[in-house]
């Protein structure tokens, strides 16, 4: 099942919303967001960098990890009353118009070949 990041976000509203404590302070989310972010590239640098896990360590799913980051980033952004898919937009408008030139673009002519 695919989800809208707007059903993301009310999804994860829904879940919220039935506890009493409800979301965390902005400074708190920003300190899981990092918490989470942490756990990602540590997992990353196991897996493709130098330093190996111990032997006692199990591995983790990226899909798990990656997942993390986006429960807290739509909390963060649902508490702070912003609309992840406009965001989006705004985003995709800046890099396509201020970055436009930047990288190489393929040819398509040449992946025909």
């Amino acid at each position: 099942m695919t989800l809208s990041l707007n059903e993301m976000q009310k999804e994860v509203d829904d879940y919220i919303s039935q506890y009493k404590e409800g979301y965390f302070s902005p400074l708190v989310m920003l300190a899981r967001f990092t918490e989470e972010l942490g756990e990602l590239s540590r997992e990353i640098n196991h897996r493709y960098g130098e330093k190996p896990k111990k032997l006692s360590e199990a591995d983790k799913a990226l899909e798990e990890e990656l997942g993390d980051i986006l429960f807290v980033l739509t909390c963060m952004a649902n508490s702070l009353n912003i609309n992840l898919e406009s965001s989006h937009k705004y985003v995709m408008n800046k890099y396509q118009t201020r970055d436009k030139d930047r990288w190489t673009k393929i040819d398509n002519d040449e992946v025909e070949k």
